[in-house]
């Protein structure tokens, strides 16, 4: 799209603010952050448009590599928050900050298709209705664990879908909102998740008789789990997660589901995952049999961590905090 093109739509288009932050990053790699950053660069829609690009720093990056960033994408605005400020403080810290109409969210792991920015915007144009507007992320990687992760992790494959849908979830990495709408009934951050409270989020909306619509041409992929010690916490938190949302959600419903009926939903989800992934990626069948092993270790760090917190239902979580709290607290980190 050329500049010219550009401005115009900019002047059709309700006033926004982009939100992403740095607490991601506490356990992933640090040069995700610039690859993010060159992603929102590189948009057709110039982020400059927006009033605002704010960066909610919670002492994840060091201050060398922060300057260095600032340097080369002075457009963004950087707002110090408290050392260890948690995923859903922050972002609701930003639309707290943000002076825009519509409120962006992005993730400082994850990369943007060049027409991302400009079409999570245009369907609030379309109604004032249109309160939330969830864009799709699915997760990149190659080879075996790539492919492993394109089936576990918790992003499923693009729907390659062209029109805006109703949609029962978002993303948080991917997703807009207006702003008046989203402090009048704000994502809860006190919930005894590591990820998640999006999931709850949507529910209370649902509940109220909101909408959520999927753009399912606002794309972006997400990076896996860098490293074994991400990968391992990253899926037994997944299990803590998992049994803290069915819990949480239970007023959503008239009981829970049995576990067959939630066995069988999983296995039908993970099929799903499989023709997908093989459609978007005909390459992925290359490596799918030496993803099995990564797999099943997957699944198996998933149930374990269900487990776990069935029992003890915040023990892992209040382990990983400490265990984190005391990386921050090394010097250089």
């Amino acid at each position: 799209m050329g500049q010219i093109k550009a401005s115009t739509l900019k002047e059709q288009l309700p006033s926004f603010s982009i939100v992403l932050e740095t607490e991601n990053l506490a356990n992933a790699d640090l040069n995700s952050l610039s690859e993010s950053l060159t992603s929102l660069f590189n948009q057709d829609l110039s982020p400059i448009f927006a009033n605002e690009i704010l960066m909610i720093d919670s002492g994840d990056v060091p201050p060398k590599k922060l300057e260095q960033l600032l340097e080369k994408y002075p457009w963004i605005k950087v707002c110090q928050a408290p050392l260890g400020t948690g995923y859903y403080k922050a972002k609701m810290l930003g639309a707290n900050l943000a002076t825009g109409d519509i409120v962006v969210y992005c993730d400082s792991d994850c990369i943007y298709e060049t027409n991302w920015l400009r079409n999570i915007l245009i369907p609030f144009t379309q109604s004032d209705q249109i309160q939330v507007v969830a864009g799709e992320t699915t997760t990149r990687g190659k080879g075996p664990y790539g492919t492993a992760m394109a089936l576990t992790y918790i992003f499923p494959q693009y729907s390659r879908q062209k029109t805006l849908k109703r949609t029962s979830q978002y993303f948080l990495n991917n997703v807009a909102f207006r702003r008046e709408f989203l402090l009048q009934y704000p994502i809860p951050t006190e919930l005894p998740l590591y990820r998640g409270n999006c999931l709850i989020h949507a529910h209370t909306l649902h509940s109220y008789g909101y909408t959520i619509w999927r753009q399912p041409q606002a794309r972006a992929t997400h990076a896996p789990p860098s490293g074994l010690s991400h990968f391992f916490w990253r899926f037994l938190l997944i299990g803590h997660d998992y049994y803290w949302q069915k819990r949480l959600l239970a007023k959503y419903q008239h009981k829970y589901h049995d576990s067959l009926s939630g066995f069988l939903g999983k296995l039908r989800v993970f099929w799903v995952r499989i023709s997908k992934m093989f459609t978007n990626q005909p390459s992925y069948i290359i490596y799918f049999p030496l993803a099995i092993p990564i797999v099943i270790t997957s699944v198996t760090l998933i149930f374990v961590g269900y487990v776990i917190t069935l029992f003890e239902s915040r023990y892992l979580l209040k382990v990983y905090n400490q265990i984190l709290g005391e990386f921050e607290a090394i010097p250089g980190q």
